[in-house]
C-alpha cells in the first residue's frame, strides 16, 4: 500500500500559510467563471468574509431582480471564501461544497448583492459556514447553512 505523499512533504510555515490565504480573493476573482462575474471582496478575514457582486441587469430575471440562481452561486462562493480564509494548507488544497441548504427570504433589486459568510466550525476535513445574503440597504435576500470540504 503506497504511502500519502502529503506526508511526506514538508509542512508549511506560518509565513507561507498566510501568503497562500491572502491569496484566496484573487485566486477567486480570476477564476473564469468568476472573472466574468466581476466579484469584490469587501472584508477578508479569517473565518470572515464579505463578498460583493455589483448589480447587472444581465443577472437578472427581468432587468431587476437577481436571478436566484445567481443568489446560490454568490452564496456559495463566499462559504468556500469563508472556508479557505483560515485554512490549514498543510491539510490540503483539494476543495467543494459538499451540500448547502438555502433559504429566499427576499429580492436584490438593482442592487449590488454582499454576501456575508463566516466558518462555524472546522473539522478535519469539513468547514461548516453560515452566509446571509442582502441587498446594499441590508435587506436580507437569502441565508444559507453551507458544508464545506478540503483535502
Amino acid at each position: 500500500m503506497a504511502d500519502d505523499p502529503r506526508a511526506a512533504a514538508p509542512e508549511l510555515t506560518e509565513q507561507v500559510q498566510q501568503g497562500l490565504r491572502r491569496a484566496i480573493p484573487e485566486t477567486f476573482r480570476s477564476t473564469p467563471f468568476m472573472s466574468g462575474l466581476n466579484i469584490s471582496f469587501d472584508r477578508y478575514e479569517p473565518d470572515d468574509v464579505v463578498v460583493r457582486l455589483p448589480f447587472s441587469e444581465a443577472l437578472t430575471n427581468d432587468g431587476v431582480v437577481y436571478h436566484g440562481g445567481v443568489i446560490a452561486t454568490m452564496i456559495d462562493t463566499a462559504g468556500a471564501a469563508a472556508a479557505w480564509s483560515n485554512h490549514d494548507f498543510n491539510r490540503g488544497t483539494r476543495a467543494a461544497t459538499v451540500s448547502m441548504s438555502l433559504q429566499y427570504v427576499g429580492a436584490a433589486r438593482s442592487s449590488d448583492l454582499l454576501c456575508s459568510a463566516r466558518t462555524i466550525r472546522r473539522g478535519r476535513e469539513l468547514v461548516f459556514t453560515e452566509i446571509t445574503a442582502t441587498d446594499e440597504s441590508g435587506s436580507v435576500v437569502a441565508h444559507a447553512h453551507q458544508t464545506y470540504r478540503i483535502v
